[in-house]
């Protein structure tokens, strides 16, 4: 059995600024850094004392939750820039309001997965998953049968497609709404071989912390 345990960084100071996220490096908010042990926590209970390794995207808001994850199971933390959310080119570090003023809307038919955005720099969403889903398969070809994955809204979003072995090109409508600070399980039984999501998007230990001030997008964490 392996058992993947997928984390979408918790609140940032983006997110309370009401600027784009993307590649903008933005810091965990205190209330983040609450939040981040608050999910290492959770952790802790769910997997007791087995070996874990733990992966993060390289920005400063996944690597210091992945690294307060990683304290809590005495181990280093694997970052990777493959697991970055997707840019958003010049628009990061904006307000929301400029991209929102420039996107252009994402077609019902058509390319989708090549369709660009608008903003100069900014990735297509097959640029995206042309990087995320090689990243997870490096990581499922490491030994480790437990493993975390500290990622962003849109990226955590296709490495579950991924996981659950949708083609690349089929990945155009694929979405699943995951919040700041969730975390979410996902299972290979060995016994028929199946990649299971076992749980998707839970936030029940942040409960009684203060209100993460999400942006309203939720692929733009």
């Amino acid at each position: 059995m392996r058992h993947i345990y997928l984390v979408t960084h918790p609140e940032a100071q983006h997110h309370v600024d009401g600027l784009v996220g993307g590649w903008y490096d933005s810091e965990l908010t205190a209330c983040g850094l609450l939040q981040a042990e608050r999910i290492a926590e959770a952790l802790v209970s769910k997997i007791g004392p087995e070996d874990v390794e733990v992966h993060s995207s390289d920005l400063q808001r996944a690597n210091r939750t992945a690294q307060r994850i990683a304290q809590r199971f005495s181990v280093e933390v694997h970052t990777d820039p493959r697991l970055r959310e997707r840019s958003n080119g010049e628009a990061d570090g904006l307000p929301q309001a400029w991209l929102a003023e420039r996107r252009i809307p994402l077609p019902q038919y058509g390319d989708r997965l090549g369709h660009h955005d608008g903003p100069a720099g900014a990735e297509t969403r097959m640029e995206l998953v042309k990087r995320l889903y090689p990243a997870l398969n490096e990581i499922l070809r490491r030994p480790a049968t437990t493993q975390i994955i500290v990622s962003h809204g849109s990226a955590s979003s296709y490495l579950i497609a991924s996981w659950i072995g949708m083609p690349m090109t089929l990945a155009d409508r694929a979405f699943f709404p995951l919040t700041s600070g969730s975390i979410t399980t996902l299972l290979r039984n060995d016994s028929h071989f199946s990649h299971q999501v076992v749980s998707l998007n839970e936030t029940q230990h942040l409960q009684n912390l203060e209100e993460s001030a999400s942006s309203p997008d939720a692929t733009n964490i």
